[in-house]
């Protein structure tokens, strides 16, 4: 019932692209990992937040001997958030003889390289692509858009919405809901898929309220936290990412609104800053991983990896999904005894993977990772602080990775 409110693709996050490269510098030892992801305009930020994890990626695996023996080398493209623009980036890409993408910001730019990597891999046998998502959540990239050649290694949004929503329909002070999202493909389905779970899970909750704005455009989000404060809702659920989301809670912040706020990416970018003080207790997240998760549940190296992240780059490390999908992709390529993306593709399929908080498993039926996931709350009572604010997330629900998992409508071609 869930998959038929899947309309069009999501905006989803770039991937980023790198090179493994080993020291003897010829072509034949570089593994190359192109980043596709807005390196300009309004979600500039965001791409470069992405970028800046990937070229740590790079220096981290590099320094412990590269992936498939190769030392990688990440290659950036703008994707200006466009999927016109990652068309054109994509055959760029194949020119240049760039073998793995990596993209996570605009699902539309997702479903666009799909769509050309099917076309392309087709033609060129023998030179194919493969392509590993960080960060774009349309359902229907696993679904109706699924590909052999595509991997997802965060959840989809509609996985995220139902580990949101098993939370908030325990809540018994949690009575009227405000949807907020982005006027493109993946906020309406944000908005259809929190309707129909809520309504399933506690039908007590009333939707007050269902608005949708221009993406990456509104400077001041003031009218629409006028617009929460009038509906009378306790509670906001919102898919925003990038400056979008940030504003709005900075909003809300300044109108002085009581509410709590449900979202997909709190954790960095200025969000934590803008939430502030105000945001105690009010502001919550789902996520793979976030910093105060117990220590004695994490790899030994992560906590030391995640802080030398921040001192070298300013910045909170986030995409712990990130790591998760070059450790699996350097674990497939040392089963396929290749860097050979069809046969880096067959590892990959079913693999269980170990995270630092439980099992992984990349679903072979549509190339969908299963993982742990945890809602959080922003809260001075966090060990780790965010942006200096002296704040962070706690957690406060968790899905194991059999929990988090949606039926798929996956019918995937695989090549002969």
């Amino acid at each position: 019932m869930l998959r038929r409110l899947i309309r069009k693709p999501l905006v989803a996050s770039a991937l980023a692209i790198g090179t493994f490269m080993a020291p003897a510098a010829g072509a034949e030892d570089t593994l190359k990992l192109a980043y596709i992801d807005p390196l300009s305009g309004p979600f500039a930020n965001v791409g470069d937040f992405g970028l800046r994890h990937f070229r740590y990626l790079a220096d981290h695996f590099n320094a412990q001997g590269g992936i498939g023996g190769k030392k990688l080398e990440i290659v950036p493209f703008d994707s200006k958030a466009s999927a016109q623009e990652a068309a054109l980036v994509l055959r760029q890409i194949a020119d240049q003889g760039i073998r793995y993408i990596t993209q996570g910001n605009g699902s539309h730019v997702a479903a666009a390289l799909i769509e050309g990597i099917e076309k392309h891999n087709a033609r060129n046998p023998g030179k194919e692509i493969l392509f590993i998502n960080y960060s774009a959540q349309n359902p229907e990239l696993t679904n109706e858009k699924c590909s052999f050649w595509h991997f997802r290694f965060d959840d989809d949004a509609a996985m995220k919405l139902h580990g949101i929503t098993d939370y908030m329909a325990k809540q018994p002070n949690i009575k009227k809901v405000f949807l907020i999202n982005q006027d493109y493909a993946f906020g309406h389905m944000v908005s259809s898929f929190a309707k129909s779970m809520l309504k399933e899970k506690n039908p007590d909750i009333q939707i007050v309220g269902d608005v949708f704005h221009p993406i990456g455009k509104v400077k001041d989000f003031a009218p629409y936290a006028a617009q929460i404060r009038a509906s009378g809702a306790d509670s906001v659920i919102s898919g925003n990412w990038g400056n979008d989301i940030t504003l709005l809670i900075k909003a809300g912040a300044a109108a002085g609104l009581d509410v709590k706020y449900f979202a997909f990416s709190v954790g960095g970018l200025g969000a934590p800053t803008a939430i502030g003080q105000s945001g105690e207790g009010r502001v919550y997240q789902v996520s793979e991983w976030h910093l105060d998760l117990p220590i004695e549940e994490n790899k030994p190296d992560l906590d030391a990896f995640a802080k030398e992240f921040k001192s070298k780059h300013k910045l909170d490390y986030f995409f712990l999904r990130a790591r998760t999908a070059l450790e699996m992709v350097k674990t497939a390529m040392d089963k396929a005894g290749s860097t050979e993306p069809l046969a880096v593709a067959k590892a990959l399929e079913g693999m269980r993977y170990q995270t630092p908080f439980g099992p992984a498993i990349m679903r072979a039926e549509d190339h969908q990772l299963l993982q742990p996931q945890y809602i959080s709350k922003f809260t001075k009572q966090a060990k780790n602080d965010l942006e200096n604010t002296g704040m962070g997330f706690v957690s406060v629900y968790r899905l194991d990775a059999e929990q988090v998992g949606m039926p798929t409508t996956c019918k995937m071609k695989r090549p002969n």
